[in-house]
């Protein structure tokens, strides 16, 4: 079994309360589980209306498989209309 991780921070700029940063946040993970099948949820920050943190895990039996999910997750989010990717952690175990 391999576990693709990733863990990003995103910076939301047109977030001017906490709602509208959480419909961004909304959609982001609901777009990951329903296209990728992945666990995604917001994981630190969630009182700061301009930061996301999110996490994604992709279970797999390849580990290529497991990276190359989480990989095209990150490459949506570095194109996202709505926020703006500050830092990643990607990883496979």
């Amino acid at each position: 079994m391999h576990v693709g991780i990733l863990h990003v921070r995103l910076h939301v700029p047109q977030a001017h309360s906490l709602k509208e940063k959480r419909q961004v946040v909304r959609s982001i993970l609901d777009r990951a589980r329903n296209k990728y099948r992945v666990a995604a949820a917001e994981i630190e920050e969630q009182d700061v209306h301009r930061i996301a943190v999110l996490g994604f895990a992709s279970v797999s039996g390849s580990h290529h498989h497991a990276e190359e999910i989480v990989t095209k997750i990150l490459e949506g989010l570095r194109l996202h209309p709505a926020a703006r990717l500050i830092e990643h952690e990607l990883e496979v175990l």
